[in-house]
């Protein structure tokens, strides 16, 4: 049996496995969505299959929408061509419970899937007649912190968006540089309302969205390659919801991969993208989902608040947004991905079973970060972290690994442990300098950027776009090497582009340069050094270590 759209009539799918089929009419809600379009996504990964596209296929089985989303590729066409249009646009959604059991479900609501790209005239013109659409209610967009980006850390716009700033509208490379254009498209027919929605994990989403576009208007108005009243379309007529979206969904699982193999479909092959992506025809993810969005649509919005969403202001946003990325989840994933890739982890569940780790999440989270979190009100945050180190980060089902969360932590470090710095630092009853546990984790990760794990083998480092800066200014370290540690860090640790502020001006820097001396000493010094700092609730390992 094939993953394609006769699944959706197979009785032999019925009869033999316990698979969810949509409840609606795939054929009707496809041409709606053709006739009057009103949700195009950019970034058709796996969260977005497995969360947003989920929850329109819930107001689709229920009666409350009659439209789906059509999926875009923001740069390249291997996740269309490979994962999408062969199995019809389909997506085979797995949750996998804490219990070990499995709930599956056909994902039929993404109706159309195209590339962002200019050079395919034919996917591009579709865009455009999307876009233009009156109907257009939203663009959304998982396409990662990196997605937003402009400009170089030296201040220079990158080399795409140099391009685009020249040519204008009509030939746009950068990914910023295309939306911009999509919209000014619309702006020429009948400067129509739409909202546009960030759903990635950056501080402010749909604030950095709106920059990052206005920045490319600008300077097109400036040297008359768009009408001047373009900035005023782009201010006036068009909504940037802040949001913030939860939900594990991680690189998809062999066990699961059997598993529906076991179930008669033929084709759930893994594509590794030219990036390293992978993907399946199918995206395996944790039951727990939050999206807590500002109620901010400019031409209406699907009626998501019955699926479970939040809708909300901004500020309630942000202060959720806080909750979460800077204390209750990310910065404790950080943590156990730096800690996990250096002791030899595979997977972030398996890390929850070491009395050691589990200590340092809960000291970051409950004893620093719960000191200067702003509870929301929209949710509670004791619950959200108590979720999270009790029942998320140890379910054995989910298959996440401590690599894949490693990927590009010198773009969030500033937002998961320098926005709790900054707070210590202007609070009138704590001080920075009295941080343990996120200036070793910080430590940690500058140890990790040697690419030698604790017992001296090398290791494969995850993608990072600082990671060649970074490691030519550690340059050549060996464990037990005796160097002048300041002269190695100073460069790094004053640097308040990657970590939000100066960390020497925050009273820690002196202290994480001490903390890398200890993990770089000897072999095991990061588990010793881990060892050290909880030797007051833990049992001492230390004598049990092979030091060699």
């Amino acid at each position: 049996m094939y993953f394609n759209e006769e699944c959706l009539t197979s009785q032999e799918l019925v009869n033999k496995t316990n698979i969810k089929l949509p409840l609606f009419n795939r054929r009707q809600v496809k041409e709606n969505t053709k006739k009057n379009p009103k949700w195009i996504h950019f970034g058709p990964g796996n969260i977005f299959r497995a969360f947003i596209a989920n929850l329109q296929q819930s107001l689709l089985d229920r009666g409350e929408d009659d439209c789906g989303i059509i999926a875009v590729a923001p740069n390249n066409s291997e996740i269309i061509d490979k994962i999408y249009r062969p199995h019809d646009n389909l997506s085979l959604l797995v949750t996998m419970n804490a219990d070990g059991s499995n709930e599956k479900k056909i994902i039929a609501s993404i109706t159309e899937s195209l590339t962002c790209d200019m050079q395919n005239k034919v996917d591009w013109e579709r865009i455009e007649s999307i876009c233009i659409a009156g109907s257009l209610q939203i663009m959304s967009f998982t396409i990662t912190e990196k997605g937003y980006k402009l400009k170089k850390d030296n201040g220079e716009y990158l080399e795409s968006v140099k391009q685009d700033l020249q040519m204008g509208p009509s030939q746009v490379k950068s990914f910023m540089g295309k939306i911009t254009s999509l919209l000014y498209k619309r702006y020429l027919n009948g400067a129509k309302p739409v909202s546009l929605v960030s759903m990635d994990n950056c501080s402010h989403n749909g604030i950095v969205l709106h920059d990052a576009i206005l920045d490319i208007a600008k300077i097109w108005i400036d040297r008359n390659l768009v009408k001047r009243e373009f900035q005023q379309y782009l201010e006036k007529n068009i909504t940037y919801p802040c949001t913030m979206i939860d939900k594990i969904t991680p690189y998809p699982s062999e066990k699961i991969q059997e598993e529906l193999k076991q179930d008669g479909f033929n084709d759930m092959d893994f594509v590794v993208s030219s990036r390293g992506s992978k993907y399946a025809p199918f995206v395996n993810a944790e039951k727990t989902e939050y999206l807590v969005v500002e109620d901010s649509f400019i031409n209406g919005r699907p009626a998501l608040e019955k699926t479970g969403v939040i809708f909300t202001d901004r500020a309630t946003v942000d202060k959720v947004e806080k909750m979460k990325v800077c204390t209750c989840l990310n910065p404790l994933h950080t943590a156990l991905a730096i800690f996990g890739c250096l002791l030899g982890y595979t997977s972030i569940s398996s890390e929850m079973n070491s009395p050691l780790l589990r200590k340092l999440v809960e000291k970051i989270g409950y004893d620093e970060g719960m000191k200067v979190v702003i509870d929301p009100g929209v949710i509670l945050p004791k619950e959200f972290i108590e979720k999270c180190i009790n029942e998320r980060f140890p379910n054995s089902a989910i298959p996440d690994t401590p690599q894949r969360i490693a990927c590009d932590t010198s773009q969030k470090v500033a937002i998961r442990f320098g926005e709790t710095i900054k707070a210590y630092m202007k609070s009138n009853t704590l001080k920075s300098e009295d941080l343990v546990y996120i200036p070793l984790t910080i430590a940690a990760w500058c140890r990790y950027l040697l690419g030698i794990d604790d017992k001296g083998n090398e290791f494969s480092i995850s993608p990072d776009p600082l990671l060649e800066v970074l490691q030519s200014k550690l340059g050549n370290i060996n464990l037990g090497d005796k160097i002048n540690v300041h002269n190695i860090l100073e460069d790094i640790l004053s640097d308040s582009k990657i970590f939000g502020v100066n960390l020497y001006d925050a009273g820690i820097g002196e202290k994480i340069e001490g903390y890398f001396l200890e993990m770089i000493s000897i072999k095991n010094g990061v588990e010793i050094t881990l060892n050290k700092y909880f030797k007051s609730v833990l049992v001492n390992i230390k004598e049990n270590l092979v030091v060699s």
